[in-house]
C-alpha cells in the first residue's frame, strides 16, 4: 500500500484555470532528453490556442537536443507563498503554489509568417504593445513551438475557490 497524498495538493483540471496559471507566469522551464540525461532550460514563452511559442538562437545544446528527441515537459509555477504552520518546526515550512505541466513536442518553425505570428503571440505574454520586426532579426532566431499534446495541473496549499 502506498504512502497517502498530501491533503494540501489538489487537481486542477479546468482547461480556463490552466491556463489562467500560465497566462500569469513569466517564464517555463522546458525538460528535454540529451540522449540519456535531463537537460531543463528556464525560457520567456508565448501561449495561445494550446500551443506554447518559443524563441531562441539558431544554434546551440537545446537545439541539437531537440533535433535528436523532440519530445518536452513543459513546467509552469506561480503564486508562491512561504508560510510555517509553526515557525518553531523547521518541517511545518511550506511553499504554496499553483503549478501547470505540459507534454508536447517541440516543432521548428521556418516560415516567415508563422514565425512573426509565433513572436506576437510570445510579446503578448510581456506587453500590450504590438511591435514591428526587421526581416533580419527574424532571420536570425529560431522560432519553436509546442502543441499540447497533454495538460495537468495542481495546486499546493491553496483551497479550492
Amino acid at each position: 500500500m502506498g504512502t497517502a497524498r498530501d491533503k494540501a495538493i489538489q487537481d486542477i483540471v479546468e482547461i480556463d484555470q490552466l491556463e489562467d496559471i500560465i497566462e500569469r507566469c513569466h517564464i517555463c522551464h522546458v525538460g528535454m532528453v540529451d540522449f540519456d540525461r535531463p537537460y531543463v532550460l528556464a525560457f520567456n514563452f508565448g501561449y495561445e490556442d494550446q500551443t506554447i511559442w518559443l524563441h531562441c538562437a539558431h544554434e546551440g545544446k537545446k537545439l541539437d537536443i531537440l533535433k535528436r528527441n523532440p519530445n518536452v515537459c513543459v513546467e509552469f509555477d506561480t503564486d508562491h507563498r512561504m508560510f510555517a504552520r509553526n515557525e518553531e518546526v523547521a518541517c511545518s515550512w511550506r511553499q504554496a503554489y499553483r503549478s501547470v505541466i505540459v507534454e508536447g513536442q517541440a516543432v521548428f518553425v521556418n516560415n516567415y509568417e508563422e514565425k512573426i505570428k509565433g513572436l506576437n503571440i510570445l510579446m503578448k505574454q510581456y506587453s500590450d504593445k504590438e511591435f514591428k520586426y526587421s526581416k533580419p532579426a527574424v532571420d536570425n532566431i529560431q522560432v519553436i513551438k509546442i502543441p499540447v499534446a497533454s495538460i495537468s495541473g495542481r495546486s499546493f496549499e491553496y483551497h479550492r475557490e
